[in-house]
């Protein structure tokens, strides 16, 4: 029954990252517009926006490392990142879904980064 939670938790956790990632996007998104929708000029500065988006950033990307930090933890002592993780075992189990939410967790920074790019460089709603 432990292994049992414990799978289940390591799946929610496996989740994490590209969950934390889409928020991120549609906040991000969602907020620029209607922010320009609402400023009906589109010239209007993009300042209080890119600060938002540069906040939320910060907290998803600390989010995404813990999610990454806590799977190479909890995978065991010294993760192993030799595969294939194809035992029925415990440990496998664990290693296997260590090392993919640690891959997820990765992905979802570097795309998390990749989503907030565009307020660094677009000035305005136009």
């Amino acid at each position: 029954m432990a292994a049992n939670r414990q799978g289940s938790r390591g799946l929610w956790t496996l989740l994490t990252g590209p969950v934390v990632w889409a928020v991120h996007f549609l906040v991000c998104y969602i907020g620029t517009a209607i922010f320009c929708a609402r400023a009906g000029d589109p010239e209007a500065d993009l300042a209080p926006v890119r600060l938002g988006i540069g906040a939320i950033t910060l907290v998803a990307l600390a989010v995404i490392a813990f999610v990454g930090i806590e799977a190479d933890r909890r995978s065991g002592p010294g993760l192993v990142f030799e595969c294939p993780h194809d035992e029925d075992t415990v440990r496998e189990r664990r290693q296997f879904l260590g090392y993919a939410t640690l891959l997820l967790a990765g992905v979802s920074f570097i795309a998390t980064l990749l989503v907030a790019l565009p307020a660094l460089v677009i000035p305005s709603c136009r």
